[in-house]
C-alpha cells in the first residue's frame, strides 16, 4: 500500500496503542474496581470505559457501536453496566486511568513536557478536523466530549477520537461489502489478520462462525479450509481501502508537515507502548498484519 491510504493506516498504528493502554493497563483495572466493575477478566470495564461516552446507553443503541461482538456478549454488559457506575462517573475514571497509566509508562517529567504538549496540540487539530457526527456512533459521542486540560491527555482523547471516528468508518465500509458482523471477523480471520481463536473473545459460538463460513464459501470468498479465495482478499483490500480514505480527512487537515512531525514525536512513546509488555501480541485488529 502506498500513497495516502498507506500514511493513514500509518497514524492508525501509531495512535491505537496509545489509545489502548486504557483496556489494559493496571491503573485502569484500579480505577475500574474503585468504580465497583469486577477485573477478574477485563470486558465489564472494557464495555463501560467505551460505551461511557454513549451516555446510559442500552444493549440496543451499543450492538452497532461494538459492531464485532456477538449481541448476546453486549446484552450481558449493556446496559447493567450503569447500576454499577454513572456514565459521568466512568468518563472521570478513565482519564484518571489514563493520567496513571501514562505517567508509569513515560514519567512525570516526560508527559508535562514541551515534546508531550507538542504532540497533543498537533493530534487535537488532527481530531477536531474529524466530523465524525455526520455518521454517528463512538466517534461521534467521544467527538462531543469536553476535552481534558493536561496535553497527555488531550493526546489520549484527541486519539480516542481518531480511533472510533475510524471504526465508524470500517463499520460503514463492511456494511458496503455486504458482511455481517461475525461474516467481518470471519472474512478477516481468512486473510491472516489473526488466528480464528483470537476472535472468540466477540462471543460468536461455533455454530454462528461456522454459518458464517458456509455464507462466505458461497459467494466464492473463502476456500473450504478458512482461507480466503483471490475474490474475498480482493473484497476485504477493497474494506480496508474505504476504511482508510473514510478516515483521511484529519490527516489531510493536520497537512504532511504536521502529520511528520507527529510520527516523530510519538515513536520513543509507541515503542515504549510496545516494548512495555502490556498489550497483546496479536489483535483482532490486524495491526501488524494488513
Amino acid at each position: 500500500m502506498t500513497g495516502e491510504p498507506a500514511r493513514v493506516r500509518q497514524m492508525w498504528h501509531l495512535l491505537e496503542p496509545l489509545h489502548a493502554v486504557l483496556y489494559y493497563a493496571p491503573a485502569a483495572f484500579e480505577e475500574a474496581a474503585a468504580l465497583g466493575y469486577t477485573t477478574e477478566e477485563r470486558w465489564p470495564s472494557y464495555f463501560a470505559w467505551r460505551a461511557a461516552p454513549l451516555g446510559p446507553a442500552g444493549a440496543d443503541e451499543a450492538v452497532r457501536a461494538f459492531h464485532s461482538f456477538a449481541p448476546a456478549v453486549v446484552g450481558e454488559y449493556m446496559p447493567v453496566s450503569w447500576a454499577v457506575a454513572s456514565p459521568e462517573a466512568v468518563l472521570a475514571a478513565r482519564l484518571r486511568a489514563v493520567d496513571r497509566a501514562y505517567r508509569a509508562l513515560f514519567g512525570d517529567r516526560r508527559v508535562e513536557g514541551a515534546e508531550f504538549a507538542e504532540a497533543a496540540a498537533l493530534v487535537r487539530r488532527a481530531a477536531e478536523a474529524a466530523s465524525p457526527g455526520v455518521r454517528g456512533g463512538l466517534g461521534a459521542a467521544n467527538s462531543a466530549l469536553p476535552w481534558p486540560d493536561a496535553p497527555h491527555l488531550v493526546l489520549w482523547h484527541a486519539a480516542t477520537v481518531l480511533r472510533e471516528h475510524r471504526g465508524d468508518g470500517h463499520i460503514a465500509a463492511l456494511e458496503a461489502a455486504g458482511l455481517d458482523p461475525v461474516e467481518s471477523l470471519v472474512s478477516f480471520a481468512g486473510v491472516g489478520a489473526a488466528r480464528p481463536e483470537v476472535f472468540a473473545s466477540r462471543g460468536w459460538g461455533a455454530e454462528e462462525w461456522g454459518a458464517a463460513r458456509r455464507r462466505l464459501q458461497g459467494r466464492g470468498l473463502l476456500a473450504a479450509d478458512g482461507t480466503a479465495t483471490e475474490a474475498g482478499r480482493e473484497l476485504r483490500a477493497k474494506v480496508e481501502l474505504r476504511t482508510d480514505e473514510e478516515a483521511a480527512a484529519p490527516w489531510r487537515a493536520l497537512g504532511e508537515e504536521g502529520r511528520l512531525r507527529l510520527v516523530e514525536l510519538l515513536g520513543e512513546p509507541w515503542l515504549e507502548v510496545i516494548g512495555s509488555g502490556m498489550l497483546p501480541g496479536e489483535n483482532t485488529l490486524g495491526i501488524g498484519k494488513v
